[in-house]
């Protein structure tokens, strides 16, 4: 490439040129959901974030093994060491097996990434298939002399790793500020210090999910499951960890202490982070209550929702926006990233009937290198779209006579949206996905069209006005040109 990749590392809070371990090949961690209810949009953005990551890093010519992790049945979540695990809790209210509601959710989370578009990664490991890996994570960081045992519980000791390293580099967050800022909670008593976060839990006789381990019948941490499975498939260090915001503290800054406790150095080389879908300004997630699940943008039903969007408006809004930005969730932005999908998706249907003349007069060249320049940049995909709207633009003018191209610069325009808007941004025209059965439905609108063309010419202007309006009131846009007529579905 003419211009290397840059990416915004999180942990030294600047752009740098990316540049892999062990060229060509790549180490892409990225944290999963938790399977106890519906994915929802705030699960809908790191997927699609670090699937354009995926899918760029590969077009690029590397070897990418990219890693998922579910986060399943056994833990606590976030940096309580107290509590029930949720999808235990789930599962006794139902009174089914906690692995059932795992698989539950899990075949519809993975039945939403299919229509957002987002490739599978390369493995994608669960967190309860790996305990012997987690125990031995725990082992080591208790024989550098970073952890301790505690009622048959193991914790990790913050304030002797951050003698000899330091806690909060990620974060950007200081010992001294964050003790000074908490309080002794009512059964932590088990810890020498606040701070001091589970590695493995003993097991209370209602948790359901426990395995034997050195020190009780318990669980692990919620932050070894990562450094575990990410040492494991991707090596002692890899290139990039990934996930949202909400994952720096506590539980990426956690991954990091663990790595360097337990083999001495850092694991991650590039921590990206994407930003947060709010909703009305707050966080939209589970924790708070304001989610809407997928399923429910798919359907339409929400009382917040005007009416349905497809997965690829969903996509299409969330790569408006740089991932590192917020995205506020409206019906507005929604509807208006709807009809901008629409615009670049009609400008495509548009390319395999252009005519093509002597000369181009519509502008074309450097818009490959442009996107490319773009997703370089640390994958800045709304200046990407920002060029298939141009692109667009010059499209429509060629269809509509106020433009011309040549054969070559038409073929070179086919294939940069092509590359950009189907392969790289992911997006697909969801009006003609399918088969043989769309394929027919199409034929049955055309033939409906040319039914309404011979009325027009025969001068039954009764027919014509029929077919017309009885295919603009079932959702269709139908345009009369000196060709003859177009149509779309609306």
């Amino acid at each position: 490439m003419e211009h290397p990749l840059y990416l915004y590392n999180t942990l030294t809070r600047k752009r740098e040129q990316f540049i892999p371990h062990c060229e060509p090949h790549v180490g892409l961690y990225v944290c999963g959901p938790t399977v106890y209810g519906d994915a929802h949009l705030g699960h809908a953005r790191p997927a699609i974030t670090f699937d354009l990551l995926f899918r760029y890093l590969t077009y690029l010519g590397y070897k990418v093994r990219y890693v998922r992790n579910i986060t399943d049945v056994g833990h606590l979540e976030h940096d309580a060491d107290e509590g029930e695990d949720k999808i235990a809790k789930k599962a006794r209210l139902e009174q089914i097996e906690p692995m059932e509601v795992v698989q539950h959710y899990l075949v519809r989370y993975h039945h939403n990434m299919r229509q957002l578009g987002v490739l599978p990664p390369s493995i994608e490991p669960m967190a309860s298939g790996h305990i012997i890996e987690q125990i031995a994570l725990v082992q080591q960081i208790m024989d550098a002399g970073y952890a301790y045992e505690s009622e048959g519980s193991v914790y990790f000791d913050v304030q002797k790793y951050n003698q000899d390293h330091r806690y909060g580099i990620l974060s950007g967050r200081n010992i001294e500020d964050m003790l000074s800022n908490t309080r002794e909670l009512d059964g932590q008593s088990e810890k020498r210090n606040p701070l001091d976060f589970a590695l493995w839990k003993k097991a209370q006789p209602e948790h359901i999910m426990r395995w034997p381990g050195p020190w009780s019948d318990g669980f692990p941490g919620w932050h070894c499951e990562c450094t575990a499975m990410g040492r494991k498939y991707l090596g002692n260090q890899f290139d990039i960890h990934g996930g949202g915001m909400d994952l720096v503290f506590p539980h990426h800054e956690c991954e990091i202490a663990q790595a360097v406790a337990s083999q001495g150095s850092q694991m991650v080389r590039y921590w990206m982070h994407n930003n947060m879908i709010t909703i009305e300004g707050q966080k939209m997630g589970k924790s708070l209550g304001n989610f809407i699940t997928l399923e429910q943008f798919f359907t339409g039903e929400h009382p917040k929702l005007n009416h349905a969007y497809s997965p690829m408006t969903i996509r299409f809004f969330i790569l408006s926006a740089h991932y590192r930005g917020t995205v506020d969730f409206s019906n507005e932005a929604l509807e208006a990233s709807a009809k901008g999908l629409e615009r670049l998706m009609d400008a495509a249907a548009l390319l395999d009937g252009l005519k093509t003349g002597e000369q181009t007069t519509v502008e074309v060249e450097g818009m490959r290198k442009r996107c490319h320049e773009a997703l370089n940049d640390d994958l800045n995909s709304p200046r990407v779209i920002a060029e298939l709207f141009d692109a667009a633009r010059a499209i429509n003018a060629v269809h509509n006579g106020q433009g011309s191209i040549t054969a070559e610069d038409l073929e070179e325009l086919k294939a940069v949206y092509k590359l950009f808007l189907n392969d790289l941004l992911g997006l697909e025209d969801e009006r003609a996905s399918g088969s043989a059965r769309t394929e027919a439905f199409g034929k049955a609108v055309d033939l409906l069209l040319s039914i309404r063309a011979q009325a027009k010419a025969n001068k039954d202007w009764a027919t014509s006005d029929k077919i017309r309006d009885e295919l603009t009131a079932l959702g269709f846009v139908i345009k009369d040109t000196k060709d003859g007529a177009e149509w779309k579905l609306g």
